[in-house]
């Protein structure tokens, strides 16, 4: 099946980036490869010291895969320049054959990014920085011999970028703020909300703030990827909440969110037993969807 917007259903599964638990995020990044599902995401909080550094880890699981591709989900921008970011992604993507696509955050959790000595940002400053730093990566990946990019944060001058990425490399950006949606719309390849910040009867007022962003810049909204990231359970027995409950109550509320709301790639985040859901998403409820 399609999302409202035409566009075919991807999915995708979460990895907790724990430090103890190295092994595991292995063996659910192979298997997930094996199943075929399309995406792994892993979180980027740097500044979390139970966490191991998501880049690092993405680039293991490349390694260790062959058509999964991986995004951070998202990327922390106040604690990765953006040059050098453009260069790590681009070259994740050659070294895996163009499977790596960059989720990007404007940032949270001040306090622990200042503890790091990352900036401390108004919502204002969060959002010209975020614009900044996609002119900066998109500059890096244009193959020009050197580029220029003056910015209030941000700026390269003379600046010799590469290597290019192996394929178009999208940039997803996990926001919520109307006119941080309003940038997606205008600028980014794709939005990757949560479903615990961006509950389902919220999603249709920002939908239409990305759609007239895009139109205005002239763009369709069907070429903005929306990317839904869903926790819950897959469970036996009867529905107890919004995706807690059997594999025929997750198939009809992803349905729902792909023909309503728009939403055409899923990240499942399980509330527990990881490859056990993991298991029950790939084979009881991905099926469903893609027949439907």
């Amino acid at each position: 099946m399609n999302s409202r917007y035409g566009r075919p259903l991807e999915f995708g599964f979460s990895i907790t980036p724990t430090s103890g638990e190295a092994e595991q995020a292995r063996a659910i990044a192979v298997r997930a490869d094996a199943l075929g599902l399309d995406l792994i995401g892993i979180q980027d909080h740097p500044y979390q010291p139970r966490f191991l550094d998501t880049w690092a880890l993405i680039g293991d699981l490349l390694a260790r895969t062959k058509q999964v591709r991986m995004f951070p989900n998202v990327a922390n921008l106040p604690l990765r320049d953006p040059a050098m970011m453009a260069k790590q992604a681009a070259s994740l993507d050659v070294l895996s054959g163009g499977r790596f696509e960059l989720g990007l955050g404007a940032g949270a959790f001040w306090d622990a990014i200042s503890a790091m000595g990352g900036p401390v940002r108004t919502g204002g400053e969060a959002l010209r920085a975020l614009e900044e730093a996609i002119r900066v990566i998109r500059a890096s990946w244009s193959g020009e011999r050197s580029i220029t990019v003056k910015g209030e944060h941000y700026a390269v001058r003379g600046m010799h970028p590469g290597p290019v990425p192996a394929h178009a490399m999208e940039i997803w950006l996990g926001v919520i703020g109307p006119r941080a949606v309003s940038l997606t719309g205008r600028i980014a390849d794709g939005w990757v909300p949560s479903l615990s910040y961006v509950p389902p009867q919220a999603v249709p007022e920002l939908a239409q703030r990305i759609d007239e962003a895009a139109e205005a810049a002239g763009r369709s909204p069907a070429a903005i990827r929306r990317v839904y990231n869903v926790n819950g359970l897959i469970m036996d027995g009867p529905t107890r909440g919004l995706l807690q409950g059997p594999p025929e109550h997750w198939i009809e509320a992803l349905k729902y969110f792909a023909t309503e709301l728009g939403f055409d790639t899923f990240i499942f985040w399980p509330g527990g037993d990881p490859l056990g859901q993991l298991e029950r998403f790939a084979n009881e409820v991905i099926p469903g969807l893609r027949e439907g």
